[in-house]
C-alpha cells in the first residue's frame, strides 16, 4: 500500500432565508426550504514521504477564490506544516439548487443579491469538519482506478449544443436524434479499499446538475447529490460504517441530464409536471449504479507511487497562444472578459434566459456598436481603437453585450445600462451597485485564474475552473498526455469547476456557433488554447524542486477593494409574495 487515505463528509449548514440560488441566474429561484442536505465530501491522501493531498468536493454551483482562500486558512490550521496548498483541490458538483453570494467578484452575486459572508463561513466550516473526519480515520489503503463506458441504453446525459459540437473536425456529425452520442460516456472512478472493503469512491463523469428546474424553491444536491447518497447507502449496506462517495464533474459544459432532440420541450414539460425531484433522484442513481458496477466488476488499475502537484495562477486577459494551439493562427491571444447575447438568452431546455425580443435587440445594438468602434470615431482615442481591434479579433463573432473588463453594457456604463431595471432584478441590482460606487474598482468576474495538476502515482488530475465542453476537455487532456507520459503518468483525468469559476471553455470551432456555451466563454475564442498553454506550463513544472517552482507559483488574484465589497455585502433577500406567505406559515405553524 503506497498511501494512507482518510475520508469524511459534513453537511453545509446554510439555512434557507430566501436568497436566490446560484446557477440559473434567476431572481425568482429562491430557497425557502431544503429537500436534501448539501455536503462537503473529502479524501485525504498521504504518501510514504508524508506529503498530503486533499480532494474536497462541495454540493455547490461553483467554487470562488474567496471560498478557497478561507478554506486554505482553515486547513492550514488543522494540518500545520503538513498542509500543502498546491495539493489542495477544491471542487464542486455544480448543483443549481445551492446558495450563492460566495465570491468577492460581483457578477455572479447580482442575483443573490450581494456577497454573503455567512454562506462562505458555512462552506468553510463544513470543509474543515470533513477534513477533520478524514484525518481521524486515515489508514493504509489501496487506491484503484476503473474506467468504463456508460451504455447508450442508459438515459443519463445528452449533448445540449449539437450544432456547435458538430463543427469540430475530429467528430462525425450527429443527427438531432443522436445527442446521447455527442458526449464522453466514459466514467472514471477511484475506489479506496481498506480491509477488503470499499470505503470511499471518487467518480468522474460530466453531466450538468440541472435535473431540477428553476421553478423550484428547495436547496438540493440534484443528480450528483443523489448519486452520492445512493452509493453511500449501498456501501454502508456492504459493511462500511461511514462511506464517502464523491460524484464530481468532468466535461459537463455541453452535457445536460435532460433529453435534447426532436420533442425535447414536450419531454421536459412532462418531467416538470410529474416531478423534477424524482427525475433528479433517478438520474443520480443511474450514475451511482454505473460507478458501483464498474468498481466491483471492471478491470482495476492499482494507483501507487508518490504525490506531486503544481498550482499556478495566470492573468487570462492576455495569454499569448502558440500557432500549434490555435490552428495555425498567428497572434492569437485571450482578451478582456465579455459576455455575449447568447449567454443572456440561456439554454432552451435547461433554463431559458432573457426574452427572445430582448435578445434580438441586444444583438442588433451590439453589432452596430462594433461597427462604430472598428471604423474609428472622432470621440474615441487611437488607443481605444487599437484596444477594440484586438478585443473583437478574439471575441468575434460573439455579440458582446457586457464588457466585464471595462464594465460597460452595450457601450454604456453599468450605472446607465440600456437594459431597463424592471426587466430583471439582477439588472436592477447591478445598476444600483454601480450607482453607489460598489463596483468602481472591483472586478465583475475573476481574471487571474488557477490551473492545477495533482499527480497521484501514475495518475494525473487536471483541475480547471471552467465549464468545459466534451471536445474541449478531450483536447485539454491530449495536449499534456505525452508530456506527462514521459514522466511516468499513465492516466490523465480532467476535473472541472475547480478552485474558482470563470464561465465556459469551448473549442474555437464551437465558439463560432455562439450558442449559450460560446456566449459564456468570456475570454474569447482562444480561451481553450489559453488553458492548454497553462496546463503545458504546469506539466513542465512537475518533478522540479520547490525552489524552481517558487516564482511561477507566487501570482495570486489581487485583493478586492474592502470598502466597495462592504457596500454589496450581507444584503437582505428579496421578498416575493410566495416567500412572504411561506414565512408567515412558518411563524404561525400553518
Amino acid at each position: 500500500m503506497s498511501f494512507e487515505i482518510g475520508w469524511g463528509k459534513s453537511p453545509i449548514n446554510f439555512g434557507h432565508q430566501g436568497y436566490a440560488m446560484n446557477g440559473y441566474g434567476m431572481p425568482h429561484h429562491q430557497a425557502t426550504d431544503q429537500r436534501t442536505p448539501l455536503f462537503a465530501r473529502t479524501l485525504v491522501i498521504t504518501d510514504a514521504s508524508a506529503r498530503t493531498a486533499i480532494l474536497c468536493c462541495l454540493d455547490m454551483a461553483m467554487v470562488n477564490y474567496a471560498m478557497r482562500v478561507a478554506a486554505v486558512a482553515a486547513c492550514s490550521d488543522l494540518l500545520g506544516e503538513r498542509f500543502w496548498e498546491s495539493g489542495f483541490v477544491l471542487t464542486c458538483t455544480h448543483t443549481h439548487s445551492s446558495p450563492g453570494g460566495c465570491g468577492h467578484e460581483a457578477m455572479y452575486n447580482f442575483v443573490t443579491p450581494g456577497f454573503q459572508q455567512a454562506h462562505v463561513d458555512a462552506v468553510v466550516a463544513a470543509i474543515a469538519e470533513s477534513v477533520t473526519q478524514a484525518l481521524a480515520v486515515s489508514q493504509p489503503a489501496n487506491l484503484h482506478l476503473t474506467r468504463g463506458r456508460i451504455p447508450t441504453s442508459v438515459d443519463v446525459a445528452w449533448n445540449r449544443s449539437l450544432t456547435a459540437y458538430n463543427r469540430n473536425p475530429e467528430v462525425s456529425a450527429l443527427e438531432p436524434s443522436q445527442t446521447n452520442l455527442g458526449i464522453d460516456r466514459e466514467m472514471t472512478t477511484l475506489s479506496v479499499e481498506s480491509d477488503d472493503q470499499i470505503a470511499a469512491i471518487f467518480s468522474l463523469f460530466g453531466v450538468h446538475a440541472t435535473a431540477l428546474g428553476n421553478h423550484l424553491h428547495s436547496l438540493d444536491g440534484d443528480n450528483k447529490g443523489y448519486a452520492s447518497a445512493h452509493a453511500e447507502q449501498v456501501l454502508e449496506g456492504s459493511g462500511e460504517p461511514s462511506p464517502v462517495a464523491i460524484f464530481a464533474q468532468s466535461t459537463a459544459g455541453d452535457v445536460s441530464p435532460h433529453f435534447h432532440g426532436p420533442g425535447q420541450v414536450k419531454r421536459r414539460t412532462a418531467i416538470r409536471t410529474s416531478g423534477d425531484p424524482a427525475y433528479a433522484k433517478r438520474n443520480g442513481e443511474l450514475q451511482a449504479e454505473q460507478a458501483l458496477l464498474m468498481v466491483n466488476n471492471a478491470e482495476r488499475v492499482e494507483i501507487s507511487g508518490s504525490l506531486d502537484a503544481v498550482l499556478i495562477y495566470e492573468d487570462f486577459t492576455s495569454i499569448e497562444v502558440e500557432p500549434a494551439l490555435s490552428g495555425g493562427v498567428e497572434g492569437a491571444r485571450t482578451v478582456d472578459p465579455c459576455h455575449g447575447a447568447a449567454f443572456f438568452a440561456g439554454t432552451p431546455v435547461d433554463g431559458l434566459g432573457a426574452p427572445a425580443l430582448i435578445g434580438v435587440a441586444a444583438k442588433l445594438l451590439a453589432s452596430s456598436l462594433r461597427k462604430r468602434r472598428l471604423a474609428g470615431s472622432k470621440r474615441g482615442s487611437e488607443e481605444d481603437h487599437r484596444y477594440y481591434q484586438q478585443l473583437y479579433a478574439a471575441q468575434d463573432p460573439k455579440a458582446v453585450v457586457l464588457e466585464s473588463g471595462r464594465k460597460l453594457t452595450l457601450g454604456k456604463p453599468l450605472s446607465a445600462a440600456p437594459v431597463p431595471a424592471f426587466v430583471d432584478a439582477s439588472v436592477a441590482q447591478m445598476t444600483h451597485e454601480a450607482r453607489i460606487g460598489a463596483l468602481d474598482t472591483s472586478p465583475l468576474v475573476p481574471t487571474v485564474l488557477p490551473v492545477q495538476i495533482l499527480r497521484i502515482g501514475q495518475m494525473a488530475l487536471l483541475c480547471c475552473p471552467g465549464e468545459v465542453t466534451t471536445i474541449a476537455g478531450a483536447r485539454m487532456r491530449d495536449c499534456v498526455r505525452s508530456q506527462l507520459g514521459s514522466q511516468g503518468v499513465e492516466e490523465v483525468l480532467l476535473l472541472t469547476y475547480s478552485n474558482d469559476y470563470m464561465g465556459y471553455v469551448t473549442t474555437a470551432e464551437e465558439y463560432e456557433q455562439q450558442n449559450y456555451e460560446g456566449g459564456h466563454t468570456i475570454f474569447g475564442k482562444w480561451t481553450l488554447a489559453g488553458f492548454q498553454t497553462m496546463f503545458i506550463r504546469a506539466a513542465s513544472m512537475l518533478g522540479r524542486s520547490p525552489e524552481d517552482r517558487l516564482e511561477a507559483e507566487m501570482l495570486r488574484p489581487p485583493a478586492v477593494n474592502p470598502e466597495e465589497l462592504a457596500l454589496r455585502s450581507n444584503l437582505a433577500p428579496r421578498r416575493s409574495k410566495r416567500q412572504a406567505e411561506h414565512l408567515t406559515h412558518q411563524h404561525t405553524g400553518q
